[in-house]
């Protein structure tokens, strides 16, 4: 290049300025040119261990950022029932230092998030479900916490499909939880009892998800009577993937804490879109609960007895064709648990007995 040539002094610090705003691209940071645009992308490097979420407690947490641009900034998100921002409501936001790294402290959870968010973002202090990318949102990470080396995983068979019962603590509805895998069991008929039982340190609940993904297809199970469950009990039956409420789709049978009214729901979570919900009266006696899943839909249908056919005594049945999740990492979960309510607690426990589950795909 002849005007390189001809001044030399300027061609080096020329060079230097092309190599250093080299060096700045590939570290990450965009150069403005409309054929370089990458998507920027977040990782984890450091992560607390998977616990209940405790306001007294605080884990260093790291990762790094690529392709963010200067002004954008890190929020952090810890899972314990619903997301809460990381490490506090005052203080949600992470830097990214000059060398694409971050690190701050977070609360314990089941799950940790990380948000590349531009600067003027003003992150909610908890919500039910992560934002999606867009706007003002650039990237988001989602990782489980790894579990805690400790007691080997439990398992039972059910069915012909392998389940795994959980041990550890968890909060559904925002009610704190502890389980026992003795909880879970099957009798000599091989039907599958789940139990809220007492302990010396309160109610044990119990919950088992299946150990691998079905995906699209027709799930029916046949449990025995529902309606006796106290208020502040509740029985799940979903699908979920880990990710956030919304990757859950649920039949629920719970008064959640209410007296009187009905006592079950199909959902397509969010729950607290108005949509999503179809609250029904689940009947005494033997019901079937199924679930057709396909691309965009899914038909939830409530007959009684064992019956499979057309012919049986419907209870209830919806179509939702909104917000229905897609296949991926999810399992079937089958749970029993204590609702927390303060005007109305629980008083003799629990048991739901599930006779059968089939899986048509």
């Amino acid at each position: 290049m002849p005007g390189l040539k001809s001044v030399p002094a300027r061609s080096s610090i020329g060079r230097v300025k092309i190599s250093a705003a080299l060096v700045v691209c590939l570290l990450g940071w965009s150069c403005g040119s409309p054929h370089a645009e990458v998507a920027p992308s977040i990782e984890f490097t450091e992560l607390p261990p998977a616990a209940e979420g405790s306001p007294d407690i605080l884990h260093p947490i790291a990762g790094r950022v690529r392709y963010a641009k200067p002004g954008q900034r890190i929020v952090l998100f810890a899972r314990s029932g619903m997301w809460w921002v990381q490490p506090l409501g005052d203080k949600p936001f992470t830097a990214i230092e000059r060398d694409f790294t971050w690190k701050n402290s977070t609360h314990p959870g089941t799950a940790y998030a990380a948000l590349l968010v531009d600067k003027g973002y003003q992150p909610p202090l908890t919500i039910n479900a992560l934002p999606q990318e867009g706007g003002p949102i650039h990237a988001v990470a989602l990782v489980e916490g790894p579990r805690l080396k400790g007691a080997p995983a439990k398992t039972l068979s059910f069915c012909g499909y392998e389940w795994q019962i959980r041990q550890d603590p968890n909060s559904p509805a925002n009610s704190r939880n502890l389980y026992r895998a003795e909880n879970a069991r099957l009798d000599a008929r091989g039907y599958l009892h789940l139990q809220i039982a007492q302990s010396p340190t309160g109610w044990t609940s119990s919950e088992l998800h299946l150990a691998r993904s079905l995906g699209y297809g027709s799930y029916r199970f046949v449990v025995s009577d529902v309606s006796k469950l106290e208020p502040s009990a509740a029985f799940n039956i979903g699908t979920w993937d880990g990710g956030g409420v919304n990757q859950e789709m649920n039949i629920e049978i719970s008064r959640w804490g209410e007296a009187t009214g009905k006592n079950a729901q199909y959902v397509v979570q969010p729950y607290y879109v108005a949509a999503n919900v179809v609250r029904f009266l689940a009947p005494s006696g033997r019901l079937t609960i199924s679930f057709d899943w396909a691309p965009g839909r899914v038909s939830f249908r409530t007959v009684r007895g064992s019956a499979s056919t057309g012919k049986a005594d419907a209870v209830a049945e919806h179509v939702f064709t909104s917000g229905v999740p897609s296949p991926g990492n999810e399992s079937v979960t089958l749970h029993l648990y204590e609702f927390y309510n303060r005007r109305v607690r629980l008083q003799h426990g629990a048991e739901v007995i599930i006779e059968k589950f089939e899986y048509l795909p």
